[in-house]
């Protein structure tokens, strides 16, 4: 029996970005225990996961999504280190995302527009972050982990310019592949006459 492939809905990181965040994974590597370090070609801003779905469906929710393309282009903060879970061994290394008013309502268009397909509603806060690293190998990192967020504090401005549907494989190096890109409008310049 074959299983649908998973999917989830995100906002993708221009390269310079990806290649920053990545240096940081890489000094980071050296001093915390984590099973698994994304591929920097994977990371991203999720907005929605869908889990697994098949294929009628995913075409549909192509169509739902191009509506997000009329939502206008904004810029939003990224930076500083922060964990998910225990603290003594945190199951998720993560950069900060600075969670806009913007960026919210971008994440719920997003879920009301699953929600009206069937999707389930996600219960939780939304807590925008880009995963560095998930799954704590070993020992305590409290004492560890506050030095390194006081040298990986550093925040940069991304643009946010599009949504992308994408698909996950598990097994490959890089994980996530792109199904569909849904390009958000640039702000009109106003012009005098």
């Amino acid at each position: 029996m074959t299983t649908n492939p998973h999917y989830f809905i995100a906002i993708p990181l221009q390269a310079p970005l990806k290649e920053y965040l990545s240096y940081w994974q890489d000094r980071l590597k050296t001093h915390l225990a984590y099973k698994q370090w994304p591929h920097y070609e994977d990371l991203h801003i999720t907005l929605k996961f869908l889990g697994a779905v098949d294929d009628s469906k995913i075409q549909q929710l192509r169509r739902k999504l191009k509506i997000i393309e009329h939502t206008q282009t904004f810029s939003i903060e990224v930076g500083g280190l922060g964990t998910f879970g225990n603290p003594e061994k945190p199951r998720v290394l993560w950069a900060g995302v600075d969670k806009t008013a913007l960026l919210t309502s971008l994440q719920q268009k997003v879920e009301d527009l699953a929600s009206n397909l069937g999707f389930s509603k996600e219960t939780r806060v939304y807590r925008p972050h880009i995963t560095l690293a998930k799954k704590w190998a070993g020992g305590s990192s409290t004492i560890f982990l506050e030095d390194m967020k006081k040298q990986f504090s550093h925040v940069q401005t991304m643009a946010v310019e599009e949504v992308v549907l994408y698909q996950i494989h598990p097994r490959r190096s890089v994980k996530y592949e792109v199904v569909a890109n849904f390009r958000l409008c640039k702000k009109r310049k106003k012009t005098y006459s």
